[in-house]
C-alpha cells in the first residue's frame, strides 16, 4: 500500500516563486541587454564613426517568448542527460546492478511514484542525487556511496532521493541552470575579450592605425565589459533563488526518506557516514563531482580537500545544503517523536 508523503505548504510555495523566477529571469536578462544595446553599445558606435543610428533595437515579446519557452524546454528534456555526463555516470540496467535496482523500485512505489531509471557514477566520492525532466527520472548513486554505507542507511539515502521526484522539486531544479550557464558562459566570453584587449594594448597593438583603431578598441572594451556586468549579475540572481530553494528541499526531502522507511536515524547515520568519509576522497574525484550540480546532492560538497575554484563561492552566496548537524539533530527529533 503506497504511503503518503507528508504534506508541505511551505515548499510548494517555494517552488511556486522559483518556477515563476526561472520564467521571468530569462525575459528581464534580454531586455537588460536590448537595455544596455540601446543607451550604451549604439551610442558608442556612434562615436566611433558609425551610424547615425536613428532606429533603436528591439525584440518583439512573441519572439522572446519563443526563444525563452524553447531554451526551458530544451533544457528540461537534455537537463537530466547533461547532468549525467558532467559527473561521469551512466545508466545501468538490473542486471548489473540488480539489488540497487529492487531497492529504487521499492521505495518508489512506496512513494507512489514511478519508478526512476538507476545511473551509477564510478566516483570515490560517497553521494547520490535525483534528475527529472519529460522523459522520466533518474537516480544516480556513486560507487563511493555503494561502499561506505550499510543496507539500512542506503535505503534512507535512495528513499532521500525519491522524496525528490515525489516532491516535484528535481525537475525545478534541473531547469533552473538554463539561465546560470547562459550567463556563466556570456561572462566568461566577455572576460576572455577584455583580457585579450588589455594584452593587446599593453603591447601597443593600437599604434598603427590612429584613432580609428584606439575608439575600436574602446567600443569593444565597453561592450565586453557591459555584457559581462550584466551577464554577472543574472549569474548572481539566479544562482542565489537556486541555492535558496536547493537548501530548504533538503529538509523536505529528510522527512520525506523518514516517512517512506519509518527510520529517521537511519538517514542520520548516513549523513554522518558522508560527511565523515568527504574529507578522505581522492581530490580527482570531488573534482569530477564539482562545478554546477553541487546543489542536487544528498551531502555538500564544501568539504572538499582541493582548492580550485569553485563555480558558485560559499563565500558569496548561501550554502547549497543546510548543515548537516542541523539536519542530523532534526532527523532524531523525528525518532523521537515516533517513539512517543
Amino acid at each position: 500500500m503506497p504511503s503518503t508523503l507528508p504534506e508541505d505548504p511551505s515548499l510548494r510555495r517555494r517552488l511556486l516563486v522559483a518556477t515563476a523566477l526561472v520564467a521571468v529571469l530569462p525575459f528581464a536578462f534580454i531586455y537588460a541587454f536590448v537595455f544596455v544595446t540601446n543607451q550604451i553599445v549604439l551610442p558608442l558606435l556612434e562615436w566611433q564613426g558609425g551610424g547615425p543610428y536613428h532606429g533603436r533595437v528591439y525584440v518583439d515579446p512573441l519572439f522572446a517568448i519563443v526563444v525563452v519557452a524553447g531554451g526551458l524546454a530544451l533544457q528540461a528534456w537534455k537537463g537530466p542527460s547533461i547532468v549525467l555526463g558532467s559527473v561521469g555516470a551512466r545508466r545501468v540496467d538490473a542486471d548489473e546492478y540488480p539489488d540497487l535496482h529492487a531497492r529504487v523500485t521499492r521505495l518508489a512505489r512506496t512513494a507512489d511514484v514511478e519508478p526512476p531509471d538507476v545511473a551509477v557514477a564510478h566516483n570515490d566520492a560517497p553521494n547520490a542525487m535525483a534528475v527529472q525532466g519529460p522523459r522520466g527520472a533518474v537516480v544516480v548513486v556513486t560507487t563511493g556511496l555503494l561502499d561506505a554505507l550499510d543496507e539500512r542507511e542506503l535505503e534512507a539515502v535512495v528513499a532521500h532521493e525519491v522524496s525528490h521526484l515525489a516532491n516535484d522539486d528535481a525537475t525545478v531544479m534541473t531547469v533552473a541552470w538554463l539561465l546560470p550557464t547562459v550567463t556563466y558562459y556570456l561572462a566568461t566570453a566577455a572576460a576572455y575579450v577584455i583580457y585579450g584587449m588589455a594584452r593587446t594594448m599593453g603591447h601597443g597593438g593600437d599604434g598603427d592605425g590612429g584613432d580609428g583603431a584606439a575608439k575600436a578598441i574602446i567600443v569593444l572594451l565597453v561592450t565586453a565589459v557591459v555584457t559581462l556586468a550584466v551577464s554577472a549579475m543574472f549569474w548572481a540572481a539566479s544562482v542565489l533563488v537556486h541555492r535558496v530553494l536547493s537548501r530548504y528541499r533538503e529538509y523536505a526531502a529528510d522527512r520525506g526518506a523518514a516517512a517512506i522507511t519509518g527510520d529517521p536515524t537511519a538517514l542520520a547515520s548516513a549523513l554522518r557516514a558522508l560527511d565523515e568519509r568527504m574529507a578522505d576522497v581522492p581530490d580527482r574525484d570531488l573534482r569530477s563531482l564539482d562545478g554546477g550540480a553541487e546543489a542536487l546532492y544528498v551531502a555538500p560538497l564544501e568539504g572538499r580537500a582541493f582548492t580550485d575554484a569553485e563555480l558558485v563561492s560559499t563565500d558569496v552566496f548561501p550554502a547549497t545544503h543546510p548543515s548537516t548537524a542541523d539536519r542530523i539533530d532534526r532527523l532524531r527529533e523525528m525518532a523521537g517523536e515516533l517513539e512517543r
